[in-house]
C-alpha cells in the first residue's frame, strides 16, 4: 500500500477550514495525512485543533525578521524535512514571495472567501457584502487557487458561489460562505491530489 499525500496546512486564526480538511483525512472524505500545521500567530485556536487531532505543530511568527523574503526563505527551510505533496494555505494571513514559492512549485494553494477576479486581500467578505448592500453585486463566493507572489491571482483550482438573500446580514452570510468554504477546500485539495498523482502515473 503506497504511502498517503502529505499535506502541511498554514493558518493564522480559529482554524475550521483546517478542521474540515482533518475531518475529511479522519473520514477518509480526503486520502491524505497533514504531517504538521503551521501558524503565524502564537494564540491562533487552530494550533489547539492541530494538537487535539495528535498533529504536529509550528510556531513561525513574522515578528524579527526585517524582510519578508529572508522569513519565507527561513520557513521554508523548515518545511522542507517535512516532503510535503501539497502546502494548503486555510486562513494563513501572510502573503508568499518567491523566496518560499520557489520551493514548492505548483504545490501551495489557497482558500479565498471571493470569487477569481472580484475583492483580492484581506476583509473580502466583509467587502463583498457592502458591494451587495449597494446593489452593485449578488453573489460572492470563494474559491481555491494556486498560490502566486501575486495576491489571490493565481490559477484557479475550484470555485463556489454562495448568493446573497434577502435579509442577509453579514454573519448570516459568513457562515454560509465558511460552509461553503469547508466543503470547497476538501474538494479541491483531493482533486489537486488526483491530478498530481495521475501525472506522476503518466510514463
Amino acid at each position: 500500500m503506497s504511502q498517503l499525500p502529505r499535506l502541511i496546512v498554514c493558518i493564522s486564526g480559529t482554524g475550521t477550514n483546517l478542521q474540515a480538511l482533518i475531518d475529511a483525512c479522519h473520514t477518509g472524505t480526503l486520502a491524505a495525512q497533514i504531517v504538521l500545521v503551521v501558524s503565524n500567530r502564537k494564540q491562533a485556536y487552530g494550533l489547539q485543533r492541530a494538537a487535539a487531532a495528535g498533529i504536529p505543530t509550528l510556531y513561525a511568527p513574522l515578528k524579527g525578521w526585517a524582510e519578508r523574503e529572508a522569513y519565507d526563505a527561513d520557513l521554508a527551510r523548515q518545511l522542507l524535512p517535512y516532503q510535503p505533496d501539497l502546502i494548503v494555505l486555510a486562513g494563513w494571513m501572510h502573503i508568499f514571495s518567491g523566496a518560499f514559492l520557489s520551493h514548492f512549485p505548483q504545490q501551495v494553494i489557497n482558500l479565498h472567501p471571493a470569487l477569481p477576479g472580484a475583492f483580492p486581500g484581506m476583509n473580502a467578505i466583509e467587502r463583498a457584502f457592502a458591494a451587495y448592500m449597494q446593489g452593485q453585486i449578488t453573489i460572492s463566493g470563494c474559491m481555491v487557487h494556486y498560490v502566486i507572489p501575486e495576491v489571490d491571482a493565481g490559477p484557479v483550482i475550484a470555485t463556489a458561489i454562495v448568493p446573497f438573500h434577502a435579509g442577509d446580514t453579514l454573519e448570516s452570510y459568513a457562515a454560509r460562505l465558511h460552509a461553503a468554504e469547508h466543503h470547497l477546500l476538501v474538494q479541491a485539495t483531493r482533486q489537486v491530489l488526483s491530478e498530481r498523482q495521475a501525472q506522476e502515473l503518466v510514463p
